[in-house]
């Protein structure tokens, strides 16, 4: 495992907005963020693919006037239709995951009812940029995708998303040598912006189980688990 994955340990926040408090037993929420044509549904996709069978999932996304991200998860029956659904934000997509989550929150009360139990809830952002983040009162962790046709600059650019979240992925790497970007360059600038925040490398055409995401979502899955337990037993000693 790359040593900027951090041996795929979950992150623990450094930036000054609170978490959100997860009731034990409760679906763990990832957030999936980044700038249009990053790979996000894609990536989303691809974890679908690789974690439908071992646990009970679902996807939320949002997008600003059709259900684009969501009708392309279903025609590649990534998970049943009822497990996939959709927010309509309406204007730029950081309002619905950032400023008023309302739209998002009764979504996943609904795919909550509509598909007990779940263990984890994919919540998609529609295309934003740099400055895009979710509300820490919708999503428990959260990823940040870029790709590398926007030029090695991207990373030292900065921003919310590629500074604070909680994994940074850097993917499309198999279109480097097409676009002129220098990947060391993009490893050395998330480096030194992310202060020792996890970052990945990915290319679903090299690697479509986009393996170093999907370790890092998993070691996410574990903790929440091992959360749940220390709070069942916690709980068993009071009474």
């Amino acid at each position: 495992m790359p040593p900027h994955l951090i041996d795929g340990e979950p992150h623990q926040h450094h930036h000054d907005r609170p978490k959100r408090t997860r009731v034990p037993g409760e679906p763990l929420r990832i957030g999936v963020g980044g700038p249009v044509g990053s790979g996000k549904t894609a990536l989303v996709a691809a974890l679908c693919r690789q974690l439908r069978d071992e646990l009970s999932l679902a996807v939320l996304t949002n997008d600003i006037y059709t259900t684009e991200d969501a009708d392309f998860l279903r025609r590649h029956a990534v998970l049943p239709d009822q497990r996939i659904t959709a927010v309509q934000t309406g204007g730029c997509p950081h309002t619905a995951i950032r400023d008023d989550i309302t739209a998002n929150l009764d979504a996943i009360d609904d795919l909550i009812e509509a598909n007990p139990p779940l263990d984890l809830i994919l919540v998609e952002s529609g295309g934003d940029n740099l400055t895009a983040t979710f509300s820490s009162g919708l999503i428990d962790v959260q990823i940040f995708v870029v790709d590398v046709a926007g030029g090695d600059k991207v990373p030292r650019k900065g921003g919310p998303g590629v500074t604070w979240s909680d994994l940074l992925v850097i993917n499309k790497t198999d279109l480097a040598p097409l676009v002129g970007a220098d990947l060391e360059v993009m490893r050395r600038d998330s480096t030194a912006v992310r202060e020792g925040r996890p970052f990945v490398f990915t290319s679903l055409t090299a690697d479509p189980a986009a393996t170093p995401v999907l370790e890092w979502v998993r070691a996410q899955l574990r903790a929440a688990a091992d959360h749940d337990a220390a709070a069942e037993t916690g709980g068993a000693l009071a009474h």
